[in-house]
C-alpha cells in the first residue's frame, strides 16, 4: 500500500517504484501499470525467492561460460592490451661469461664498470699502492683508497660503495665499485653474500646505464669446488640485478647491460666454471619467473594464467616436461570438494595444474624416485565472507597469495633446464580465487575433501589449506609421490613467530628436514624448522562436533595447527611430507617487492633427490 501511494507522487522515486511494479513482459514500452497484488497462494507456491531461482538457473552460463572473455576484459580495461604473466627466458639478452684472472687488465679495460668483492679484513689493509688494484690498472689503487675513506666503507656484508671514474685518472673504465662480503670466517661460502655481490654490482651497472660489467673477487685463493659454488651464486645474483620488472610501465626503459664477465682463478677447471655459470643462469630463470608471477596483479595472473605458464614450461622443454590441466568438471569428478568450495564464488574458473618432469633416458620410470612439490595457488584472496578489512589486512597485497604456486613453477623452470637424473618431479597447483558471492563458501559450511574427510569451515579466510588438502591427496594417490613438499603463504602466525625474512619448515621426518635444510643452505634462503606437535590438534581447538575437523583453531600456535591440518591429508605412513610456510619472505618492500623466495630451494632439493 505504501508503494502504491508513492506512485501517485511526481518524483524520480515514483518512476523507480513504477518500474519495479511493472510486469517484465510489458516493461519495454508499454504504459505503466501497477502489478496485481501477490496472493498467499502465489507466495506459498515458491520454494525460494525469485532472485535465488534466477541465480540458480543462470549459474552455468554466467559463472564459467565467460571466463576467458572476463580475463581478457580485465587486462584490457587496465591497459588496452594484455600483460605477460611471466617470461620463460627473462635474461635472454644478457651474456655472462668467465675469464681467468690473468686477463684482468684486458677484461677491466673492456668494461664500462668494474666491481670488486672485499671482505672486512682486506678492506682494513687497503692502501693506495695496493698490488691487486695496481696490477689491473695503474692509479686504480689510489682511487679505491679514496672511495673507501670517503664512503667509510668497511667491507661489511651487503655494504656497497660506487663512484664514477674521473677522466683525469686516465683509467679505461667509467665506473668502479666495491661490495662488502663481511667476515670471511662467517661468510666465506655463504650463498646469500655472493648472490648479493652479483646482484648489487649488476644493479649498479644497470642504473648507471652501463653495457658491460667486470666482476672481480679481490681474494682469489679459493679451492676449485669453493670457487664453483661462489661462481654459481655470483652469476645468479648478476642475472637478478641486471633487469627491473617494468612490464606495467607505459614507457619502460630497456636495460642497457648486455655483458657480464666473472673473473676466475688462473688454474680453474673450464668445465667446472662453465657448469657453475649454467647453474646460476638456470636458477635465475626460475627465480625471476617466480618474482614476475608474484609481482603481477590479480587481473593478469589468474588461475588460467598460471595454467598457461605451466603449459609454456612444458612447451619449452618437451623432451622432459609434460603437463595436464584439470578443469572444474574433472576436479568435481575426483571429489575435490575442499578445493572447489574455495573456488565457488569466483567468475574465474579454477585450474588444477599437474606439471611433470621425467629425465631423458628413463625408459623404466618405476626406477626413479618420485617427489612432488605442491604450491598454494590463490591468485587473489579477499578472505571470503571473513573478509580482509581494516588497517593492516593487506587485502591490496593478496596477489602474492599464490607465492607458493609461483615458487613451484619457478622451480619447475629451473629443473627443466638443469635436467637432474634419477628423479621424477611432479609440480602441482590447485589454483583459484577466494571471492565473495551468493555461491560463495560460508562460515559454518561443511566440505568433503577428495579422500572423504569432512571439514567444518569456521573461517573462510583460512582457505589455502583447503585447496592444498585436495592437492596433497592428488600428489600421493594420483601422482604416486613418495615425498611431498607443500609450499604456501599460509599463515600470518609464521610472520609473528619468525619475522619477515625467515620461512617456517614443518615435517616429522628428520631425514627430509635435513635434505631441505641442505638445499636451502645452498640456495641462500633461510628456513627454520618448527614443531609438529600432535597435542595441539585438540588443545588448539581443531576438533569439530559435526565434521572430522575444523579448518582453523585458536589463535595461539596458528602456524602449527595449519601444518597439522595438512598432515591429515597424507594417507600412507611411508609417504614423507613437509610443509614450507613462506608468508614472511615472499615479499620485501625494501628489496623491490616480490623476492622469488622458495624457487631455488625447491629446485636444489629436487636435484639432490636424484643424487641420493
Amino acid at each position: 500500500l505504501m508503494l502504491r501511494k508513492l506512485t501517485s507522487r511526481p518524483s524520480a522515486l515514483t518512476n523507480v517504484v513504477r518500474s519495479l511494479l511493472t510486469p517484465h513482459a510489458a516493461h519495454a514500452r508499454a504504459p505503466t501499470r501497477l502489478a496485481a497484488p501477490m496472493t498467499s497462494a502465489m507466495i506459498s507456491s515458491s520454494a525460494m525467492p525469485v532472485s535465488r531461482i534466477a541465480t540458480a538457473q543462470a549459474r552455468p552460463t554466467s559463472r564459467r561460460g565467460v571466463a576467458a572473455a572476463r580475463r581478457s576484459t580485465r587486462a584490457f580495461a587496465a591497459s588496452g592490451g594484455s600483460f605477460p604473466a611471466g617470461d620463460m627466458s627473462p635474461h635472454a639478452e644478457l651474456a655472462v661469461s668467465s675469464s681467468p684472472v690473468t686477463e684482468d687488465a684486458a677484461n677491466a679495460a673492456a668494461a664500462d664498470m668494474v666491481v670488486f668483492s672485499v671482505c672486512e679484513e682486506d678492506c682494513a689493509k687497503l692502501a693506495a699502492d695496493d698490488a691487486v688494484f695496481e696490477g689491473i690498472a695503474p692509479g686504480l689503487g689510489a682511487l679505491i683508497k679514496e672511495l673507501v675513506d670517503e664512503k667509510e666503507f668497511k667491507g661489511k656484508a651487503g655494504s656497497t660503495a660506487f663512484t664514477r671514474v674521473p677522466n683525469a685518472t686516465g683509467l679505461p673504465f667509467r665506473h668502479v665499485g666495491l661490495v662488502g662480503v663481511g667476515d670471511p670466517a662467517k661468510t666465506a661460502t655463504s650463498p646469500e653474500v655472493w648472490i648479493g655481490f652479483g646482484r648489487e654490482a649488476a644493479k649498479a651497472a644497470r642504473e648507471a646505464k652501463c653495457s658491460s660489467l667486470y666482476l672481480r673477487k679481490y681474494w682469489m685463493g679459493d679451492t676449485a669446488e669453493t670457487f664453483r659454488t661462489k661462481a654459481a651464486s655470483i652469476v645468479l645474483g648478476a642475472h637478478l640485478g641486471s633487469s627491473a620488472d617494468l612490464r606495467f610501465k607505459s614507457k619502460p626503459e630497456p636495460s642497457t647491460l648486455k655483458t657480464v664477465t666473472v673473473s676466475s682463478p688462473a688454474d680453474a677447471d673450464a668445465a667446472s666454471v662453465a657448469a657453475a655459470l649454467a647453474e646460476g643462469a638456470a636458477t635465475a630463470a626460475g627465480v625471476t619467473l617466480t618474482k614476475q608471477l608474484v609481482a603481477a596483479p590479480p587481473n593478469v595472473v589468474t588461475p588460467t594464467a598460471l595454467a598457461e605458464t605451466a603449459t609454456a614450461i612444458a612447451a619449452a622443454f618437451p623432451e622432459t616436461m609434460s603437463v595436464k590441466i584439470l578443469e572444474e568438471a574433472e576436479c568435481r569428478a575426483m571429489g575435490m570438494g575442499a578445493y572447489l568450495g574455495v573456488a565457488e564464488a569466483s567468475d574465474e574458473p579454477p585450474k588444477f595444474i599437474h606439471l611433470t618432469y621425467t629425465p631423458l633416458g628413463s625408459e623404466n620410470a618405476s626406477s626413479l624416485k618420485k617427489v612432488a612439490v605442491v604450491g598454494k595457488g590463490l591468485t587473489f584472496d579477499s578472505g571470503g565472507y571473513n573478509i580482509k578489512a581494516g588497517a593492516g589486512s593487506m587485502i591490496e597485497m593478496m596477489k602474492f597469495d599464490m607465492g607458493g604456486a609461483g615458487a613451484t613453477l619457478g622451480a619447475a623452470r629451473t629443473v627443466a633446464e638443469l635436467a637432474p637424473k634419477g628423479v621424477q618431479a611432479h609440480f602441482i597447483v590447485a589454483s583459484c580465487e577466494n571471492m565473495i558471492g551468493s555461491r560463495g563458501l560460508r562460515p559454518g559450511d561443511i566440505l568433503t575433501a577428495s579422500n572423504g574427510k569432512t571439514i567444518e569451515v569456521n573461517n573462510t579466510d583460512a582457505e589455502g589449506r583447503l585447496t592444498l588438502a585436495d592437492a596433497i591427496v592428488y600428489a600421493e594417490k594420483t601422482a604416486g609421490a613418495e615425498k611431498i613438499v607443500d609450499v604456501a603463504t599460509l599463515t600470518g602466525a609464521i610472520i609473528v613467530g619468525l619475522g619477515p625474512e625467515v620461512a617456517g619448515m614443518f615435517t616429522p621426518d628428520d631425514e627430509l628436514a635435513a635434505s631441505l635444510e641442505a638445499a636451502a643452505g645452498s640456495a641462500g634462503e633461510p628456513f627454520w624448522r618448527m614443531p609438529v606437535r600432535e597435542s595441539y590438534w585438540k588443545a588448539c581447538g581443531m576438533e569439530s562436533d559435526y565434521a572430522d575437523m575444523k579448518n582453523t583453531g585458536s589463535r595461539g600456535g596458528g602456524a602449527i595447527t595449519a601444518a597439522l591440518f595438512l598432515q591429515k591429508y597424507v594417507e600412507k605412513d611411508t609417504t614423507k611430507w613437509a610443509h614450507l610456510d613462506i608468508a614472511g619472505p615472499v615479499w620485501d618492500d625494501k628489496k623491490g617487492g616480490a623476492t622469488g623466495f622458495g624457487a631455488a630451494t625447491l629446485a636444489k632439493w629436487i636435484e639432490g633427490q636424484g643424487s641420493e
